[in-house]
């Protein structure tokens, strides 16, 4: 769960609920922001790909990555340069999408003899205790008055501690994780390679309001203890979904939850359009956060299945390909 929360609520994320601190205290404006999250989401397409071609041990893999993330992370909060702001978005990125599929795919082959949906769950819950966690940390520098700069520093501390806490978990070279990469079919025919797609779509779609919900609940109450929270509610929600989910996954399978979550989470997508206010930011917050990690779920473990971590890095790719292009329609 660590090894997850970690790049999801703070290498890919944590801009999120910084941005409108950055827009108050660095002048930082809507159009450079989209920049520095496509930079970002970049990132993750290019360690994503790496994951998929290069051939290493996933132990220190995942070390290396979380340790990658929570420096560029600190750095983040000592540098006052636009462009010094994207590379290191894109560096917090390429080590994202690096770590990401290892430390999925190594908890994935570990739980599968198990066959306990649950457990698969707390993995995954990852995802949305490290939004929650960050949207946390947030709100409280925000109350504090604290600036944009003392809130990247605090979460480069707060990833680096937890880095500390699971560092042994991923010590030494274990010889399943070399087996995992092996596990499923292997065959690239069109069903992949249609997953493949839909992972894509997914990424291009959940990715406006995971990158501008804080903004636009900003804009409709510009109270940190009310608009604060429209990212906290995404984390949390993403969280407990995945423990909901659990059993669904079982009875549907993990196409049919899939494809449900696509549908929910289009509802979510165009509730702000068609009924702007901060009632339906949050319903959106709850609708694309309590479905985006049982996507997630759902797709890695149909991806291991058909193909592998191999399989499972290629959909990230696809992921990352869709999340670039959000940010830049957007602007």
């Amino acid at each position: 769960m660590v090894a997850l929360a970690v790049p999801m609520g703070v290498g890919r994320f944590a801009f999120t609920p910084i941005l409108p601190m950055m827009q108050v205290d660095a002048g930082l404006s809507i159009a450079a922001g989209a920049w520095l999250a496509s930079a970002n989401y970049l990132g993750t397409l290019i360690g994503a790909l790496a994951a998929t071609a290069v051939r290493v041990p996933i132990q220190p893999a995942v070390r290396g990555g979380l340790v990658t993330i929570g420096l560029a992370t600190l750095a983040m909060g000592l540098e006052r340069r636009v462009p010094a702001w994207i590379a290191l978005r894109l560096i917090a990125g390429i080590a994202t999408g690096w770590v990401l599929p290892f430390a999925s795919a190594w908890a994935l082959e570990r739980l599968a003899p198990l066959r306990r949906p649950l457990l698969n769950a707390a993995v995954f819950a990852g995802f949305g205790v490290g939004i929650a966690a960050a949207g946390g940390v947030c709100i409280v520098l925000m109350h504090g008055r604290a600036s944009s700069a003392q809130a990247w520093l605090s979460l480069g501390l707060v990833s680096l501690a937890a880095t500390a806490v699971v560092w042994r978990s991923f010590v030494g070279r274990d010889v399943r994780s070399e087996a995992s990469r092996r596990t499923g079919t292997g065959r690239w025919d069109t069903d992949a390679m249609l997953l493949v797609a839909c992972y894509g779509s997914f990424g291009f779609g959940y990715i406006v309001p995971a990158t501008f919900l804080p903004v636009m609940a900003r804009a409709a109450i510009d109270d940190p203890s009310v608009f604060g929270w429209a990212w906290p509610v995404f984390g949390v929600t993403a969280a407990a979904s995945t423990f909901a989910a659990a059993g669904l996954s079982r009875s549907l399978g993990n196409r049919r939850l899939w494809s449900l979550g696509h549908v929910v989470m289009a509802v979510g997508l165009v509730l702000p359009v068609i009924r702007p206010g901060i009632g339906s930011i949050m319903l959106s917050a709850l609708l694309v956060g309590g479905t985006f990690t049982v996507i997630t779920m759902a797709g890695f473990q149909e991806g291991r299945e058909v193909g592998g971590v191999r399989m499972i890095a290629a959909m990230a790719s696809a992921f990352a390909v869709g999340q670039i292009g959000g940010p830049v329609l957007v602007r």
